[in-house]
């Protein structure tokens, strides 16, 4: 079975199929590259689970293939949840990731370290030609650190300690990650619907690419 993942960042198409290696599930990822383009809706919605519907039904309207996105962010408690769904565009339109962890840092700044408690938020969505539409979401809990620390993730990972560790999400090996992010916990459980439902068959494994033009 193909899937497209709708997205262009190469990190997150990545980490799913790292994650449905894991599973073992004869799936192969797609990401936005690897389909023709189409125009993509704006993510107007004001829930991680609005906008990943918006562009998992764009995506399935314009390929014709079964669909998966997927919005993720943080949301900080000293900042009333935000960044939240504006996590990506924190500094502006077409901000990089430094940029909008740059504004987080000085956002808080001399604040308590006890104080800096925040989450990861994903929201999968899963939607298809037949009409059929699922979305699950998960959670990662843990505090904000001043100070980047790590080369591995993206994102706010270099100052987002998870609960119940010292090492930041960028300190963490990818498998380590991907075995508490919010974003491997959502597609799991993803994952485990499409299997229970039938849209999906274990055996083996899709892995992109270079798999498909060897046969």
């Amino acid at each position: 079975m193909k899937i497209v993942l709708a997205t262009h960042n190469a990190k997150k198409l990545t980490e799913l199929r790292r994650v449905v290696a894991e599973q073992g599930l004869a799936l192969d990822v797609l990401g936005l590259d690897e389909v023709a383009s189409y125009p993509e809706p704006a993510e107007t919605e004001r829930t991680f689970e609005g906008n990943a519907l918006l562009k998992a039904r764009a995506c399935v309207a314009a390929t014709g293939l079964p669909a998966l996105a997927d919005d993720s962010g943080i949301a900080v408690d000293l900042l009333n949840g935000m960044p939240g769904v504006r996590s990506a565009r924190w500094a502006g339109k077409g901000a990089t990731d430094q940029a909008n962890l740059d504004l987080l840092i000085a956002q808080l700044a001399d604040t308590d370290p006890a104080e800096r408690t925040a989450r990861f938020v994903c929201a999968v969505a899963f939607v298809d030609a037949a009409g059929t539409e699922h979305v699950v979401r998960a959670a990662m809990e843990g505090t904000l650190v001043s100070q980047p620390r790590g080369g591995n993730g993206f994102g706010y990972d270099p100052i987002f300690v998870a609960e119940g560790h010292t090492r930041t999400n960028a300190e963490l090996s990818p498998a380590e990650k991907d075995a508490i992010s919010h974003r491997g916990q959502a597609v799991r459980a993803m994952l485990q619907w499409l299997v229970g439902e039938g849209l999906v068959d274990a055996g083996r494994v899709g892995e992109g690419p270079a798999e498909r033009e060897e046969g």
